[in-house]
């Protein structure tokens, strides 16, 4: 449905060139949820604004059912453009319009009569569970109620693709959730394409079917989600991907030596990468090798039927017992990290 060819794009400031985008290539299938993730200046808000043109690459190609946006003049890009909603970071409502006025405003920009704007923005307001909202100001909603506002307002024109540029950046935790539940709801009830860009891999779990990561305006993974994770390797998707280092109880930290002795045990921090269930690691530990051990912490994300993230573990077993549990970390590709002893 929707192909990105070959896009680069650079800004000049005074006497500065800075490449936002570089030889960027991507295809998004009709009904994906395709989530971009990067950091702060990856190039992640230029790709998606350079989708409907609202920055318009240096060369490359924006094809949408079959259509090169590139090569359309003002007037036929405007047409394909009421079929590209887009939701922002602060909502860009309009004070001075109730909310079923800033919903209707794309309506009535497009001439549509009256009775037929009654008739759709009622059904969307319903879509956005705000029903009861119609007649209210922006100054009286919470932060979701105006993303759900904006959401609508998107969703005004019956588009086929919905473009996200960190829709929930602004929101707290709760109320992000919500928003992205509703976008996937809209996704499959609709049928509609989205594509969002987002610098928090909570988001892109949460609805994503497909990820891309960008870092210095180049595309450097794309895949689902366990493909990503699969590809941690790389030192910008494992600085989103993987947990930080677990913290030691002061507890144990207050009690930690660096070296091995009498009555001090290993611990260890094992980072699990898809290859073993955290389950099945704590079942080897216990049946296998029948070495007793305390589970101090976890940081543990499951993706399809793969285990990703930390663990830390005090072995207390015999020293034969412990180096021989660390050798089947090892073997078995387990990342694992002698902490110290306590």
């Amino acid at each position: 449905m929707i192909a990105i060819k070959n896009i680069s794009k650079t800004f000049r400031q005074k006497k500065k060139v800075f490449k936002a985008l570089d030889d960027i290539s991507l295809e998004i299938e009709q009904g994906d949820i395709l989530g971009i993730i990067g950091f702060s200046g990856a190039g992640k808000s230029t790709l998606i604004r350079s989708v409907n043109l609202l920055e318009k690459p240096d060369h490359g190609q924006i094809i949408i059912n079959g259509k090169d946006l590139t090569q359309l003049n003002s007037r036929e890009l405007a047409k394909e453009r009421k079929k590209i909603g887009m939701i922002f970071q602060h909502f860009n409502l309009l004070s001075s319009r109730t909310v079923f006025d800033n919903v209707s405003l794309p309506l009535e920009l497009e001439g549509v009569h009256k009775t037929d704007i009654q008739k759709r923005v009622s059904e969307l307001l319903k879509v956005v569970g705000l029903e009861d909202k119609a007649n209210e100001y922006p100054k009286s909603l919470s932060g979701g109620q105006k993303q759900r506002v904006a959401i609508a307002r998107a969703l005004a024109n019956d588009p086929y693709l919905l473009l996200c540029d960190e829709a929930t950046s602004a929101l707290d935790p709760a109320t992000t959730q919500s928003i992205l539940q509703l976008l996937k709801d809209i996704n499959q009830r609709l049928g509609i394409t989205i594509l969002l860009i987002t610098h928090e891999m909570d988001v892109i779990k949460t609805i994503c079917n497909q990820v891309a990561v960008i870092d210095k305006g180049k595309l450097i993974a794309r895949g689902n989600l366990e493909d990503i994770i699969s590809a941690k390797e790389h030192p910008v998707i494992k600085q989103f991907i993987l947990p930080k280092t677990l913290n030691i109880p002061p507890s144990i930290s207050s009690k930690l030596q660096k070296e091995s002795g009498e009555d001090l045990y290993p611990v260890v921090e094992v980072e699990l990468n898809g290859n073993l269930p955290f389950e099945k690691l704590l079942a080897v530990l216990y049946n296998d090798y029948h070495i007793p051990y305390k589970l101090i912490s976890a940081d543990v994300e499951y993706v399809a039927n793969s285990s990703f993230g930390k663990i830390l573990l005090h072995l207390q077993g015999s020293s034969e017992q412990n180096q021989r549990v660390i050798h089947y970390f090892s073997k078995n590709n387990i990342q694992n990290n002698i902490k110290g002893y306590a």
